[in-house]
């Protein structure tokens, strides 16, 4: 795993639309390394590399590290353009990561004992597949679980029920309550209500 997150990369001097084309070409990955007040700066890295790292998760969450010119660089990967249809990686915006300065990031969330909640009979739908987080370098996490096992039915699970690991902190709650976004939730199947739905219907 760590190797795949150690890139060599090749600073270029060469740049605009056919610079891009004849990279492409030759099997090369256009990209730019921006971020920390420093000025931007063009890459070019070697798309088998590339293209062999995008397929971790942890590459998208990740801090990772760009060897320029023997030097090493920590950073994140901030966008990333493929091609249409060809398994193609077009081009890379890494950004520029200080381990004194927090940093913004997209952690994956990994559902676990999914089984034992659908056991209940419910459908469970998942409404995020990843949360907005804001913590140092060094606290990123490569993934955030939500644990199922005590999910009921008709029960959903929000941002604020996810336990976060330490020195993490949620985007969305951190701009107050009404962002408390949901994150999954035990449907009764079709035709059969809740045991919340039935007490309500019981009370009216």
């Amino acid at each position: 795993m760590t190797d795949l997150l150690t890139l060599e990369a090749e600073v270029r001097t060469d740049l605009g639309k056919g610079a891009s084309r004849r990279l492409r070409h030759a099997n090369k990955v256009p990209a730019i390394l921006y971020g920390e007040g420093q000025e931007p700066v063009s890459l070019t890295l070697e798309h088998k590399n590339v293209f062999r790292a995008q397929q971790e998760e942890a590459f998208y969450s990740q801090v990772l590290t760009l060897n320029i010119a023997g030097k090493p660089v920590e950073c994140l990967i901030k966008d990333m353009q493929r091609h249409p249809y060809k398994q193609v990686v077009m081009h890379l915006d890494f950004l520029r990561i200080d381990a004194a300065h927090k940093v913004q990031a997209n952690a994956p969330i990994h559902f676990i004992n999914e089984d034992v909640a659908a056991k209940t009979g419910a459908n469970i739908s998942h409404h995020v597949n990843e949360i907005a987080i804001t913590c140092l370098p060094k606290d990123l996490p490569e993934f955030i679980e939500v644990d199922l096992a005590n999910l009921t039915l008709g029960q959903t699970l929000h941002l604020s029920d996810v336990t976060f690991p330490a020195g993490v902190t949620s985007d969305e709650l951190a701009k107050g309550e009404a962002h408390d976004l949901a994150v999954v939730t035990a449907n009764a199947p079709k035709g059969k209500a809740s045991d919340e739905e039935e007490e309500e219907a019981a009370a009216e």
